[in-house]
């Protein structure tokens, strides 16, 4: 079995290829740039381990993997002009090194270019493996549009902001391990375990994402510290905030969220106590940690030997524990 880093080797590898084939023409700059940002590769690496549980021939599983990596930064580079994001991995995003319309053509670009990387699939499997990156395409923008519409609203309940990062994050990284099991010919039910343990992970992912944006280091997460508090994006903080607040916290609250009259770095200092004061830094820690035990159970119930187990138990541990 091929070890994470080796995997991530590999990735590396076609990614580089990717980019060079891209050439330098204007269309593919922007292409090439947010694809050598670098990133944890996280979706490629868990889609070929997911193959490698059940064969150790992973070259068909390759450009399926690479096809995931390329859509997902297709998604960002959309998102970044959604958010109006300025930093991506300690750099420049796309529409601010260029501006938005090179970013929406090479973005739709790319988009293309993943499923020109997925029709190389064995022929046999190919019919499977569209239909569900069909609808995980589908559910990823599904989950970026209740973001948006988040936005406007006063009110969104925790619940509501948990089904938004399932579709927005959680259903690409589950549709990825899905892949990998297909093109390892796992059986159905090994195919849905793996979903479910990717999807559980990447809802945990999310959430410790949360945790960092807030309480992370700049200087290890390559992000606007406190991004989302400038942004009054409705986090679970936030959403939580809201509901256990007292008067005078949530008079606070009000002070700022919406507000453009305070420094940004006011601003997240503010609203960043009333987090710690609420205990609710401490809630989501708890709450990331049930969706990672959740995909550690699906894990265990999958029928394969536990040595082949264990990358995934690894990487999936350093996930969680992840500083950017």
């Amino acid at each position: 079995m091929k070890t994470p880093e080796e995997l991530h080797q590999i990735i590396a590898k076609k990614v580089a290829g990717f980019c060079e084939k891209n050439g330098d023409g204007t269309l593919f700059q922007p292409i090439n740039y947010i694809m050598q940002l670098g990133g944890k590769r996280m979706r490629p690496i868990l889609s070929l381990m997911a193959a490698n549980l059940f064969t150790d021939e992973l070259e068909e599983a390759i450009y399926p993997a690479l096809a995931i990596e390329v859509f997902h930064n297709f998604t960002l580079m959309h998102d970044d002009i959604m958010d109006n994001s300025p930093i991506r991995r300690g750099q420049p995003t796309v529409h601010q090194k260029w501006d938005n319309n090179a970013a929406i053509l090479s973005g739709d670009t790319m988009l293309v270019q993943s499923y020109q990387l997925l029709i190389k699939t064995n022929p046999e499997k190919l019919t499977d493996i569209i239909r569900l990156f069909n609808t995980t395409a589908i559910e990823v923008c599904e989950g970026q549009q209740m973001d948006m519409e988040f936005e406007k609203r006063s009110t969104v309940s925790v619940e509501e902001y948990l089904e938004m990062i399932r579709l927005k994050t959680s259903v690409l990284v589950g549709g990825a391990m899905q892949i990998g099991a297909i093109i390892g010919k796992a059986d159905e039910a090994s195919q849905k375990t793996l979903y479910t343990f990717g999807e559980s992970l990447g809802i945990a992912f999310q959430l410790h994402d949360d945790y960092l944006d807030i309480f992370g280091q700049k200087e290890n997460t390559g992000k606007q510290n406190g991004g989302d508090i400038i942004a009054d994006k409705k986090t679970f903080l936030l959403i939580r905030a809201f509901e256990k607040a007292g008067n005078e916290e949530k008079a606070i609250l009000e002070k700022y969220i919406g507000n453009k009259n305070h420094s940004d770095t006011e601003k997240v200092e503010a609203i960043k106590n009333i987090y710690e004061k609420l205990g609710l830094k401490e809630e989501l820690i708890s709450l990331a940690k049930s969706y990672f035990e959740k995909a550690m159970s699906a894990l265990n119930q999958l029928h394969v030997a536990e040595d082949r187990k264990e990358p995934l138990k690894k990487i999936a541990a350093a996930l969680q524990t992840r500083q950017s």
